[in-house]
């Protein structure tokens, strides 16, 4: 991961770390995901994009959060024109799983330590019945589409996913390999390095 400077300029005052993480082409994903989180994210890629195609490399240690930001994140890293490379780190949880799988699985790396927590959408919604009706239905398209996204993201049959992400199901990183989420655990920047 050189850390040269790109040409990359920003018409617009950034922080000083995102600053120099984007010359180098990195982006960070950390906390909840969130339509904030997803609209940086979205502008930073789409920035890194219309630079060139050198690669972007983003690392990412989430909770999860929002569905509807990580879909955003998601279909934006799938859209640039780029190769992304995923890091995870810490965890990788819920919807952030969905994120980091949005690059095929050459290119999905974590540290060692790094944990994947796969589980169902949760819902939490009042009001009149119709409305409440209305949004367990919603629910249950979006967890049987979410099971088909981590069914072809992984390779494993979608009756394995559905079974697994009843409940909360916690992977650390070899196990995460071996289960399709991960291709490679890595230690270093050098371990990223030789296979570039």
């Amino acid at each position: 991961m050189s850390l040269e400077h790109s040409p990359i300029q920003f018409p617009f005052s950034l922080d000083p770390i995102v600053e120099r993480l984007l010359r180098v082409r990195t982006l960070v994903i950390s906390g909840e995901i969130n339509q904030r989180v997803a609209s940086d994210v979205t502008a930073q890629l789409i920035a890194l994009s219309a630079e060139n195609d050198q690669p972007i490399t983003i690392f990412v240690n989430s909770p999860g959060g929002h569905v509807e930001a990580g879909d955003m994140i998601h279909d934006m890293i799938r859209f640039v024109s780029p190769t992304v490379r995923m890091i995870g780190t810490g965890w990788v949880a819920s919807i952030a799983v969905l994120i980091y799988m949005a690059v095929p699985r050459e290119n999905r790396y974590c540290l060692p330590n790094t944990r994947f927590l796969l589980h169902q959408p949760a819902g939490g919604t009042g009001g009149t019945a119709a409305d409440i009706d209305i949004e367990a239905r919603e629910i249950i398209k979006m967890r049987e589409r979410l099971n088909r996204l981590f069914a072809q993201g992984t390779g494993q049959q979608l009756e394995r996913i559905e079974e697994d992400t009843h409940r909360n199901f916690w992977l650390d990183s070899q196990a995460a390999i071996r289960y399709g989420i991960v291709g490679q655990v890595i230690n270093s920047v050098a371990d990223l390095d030789s296979v570039t």
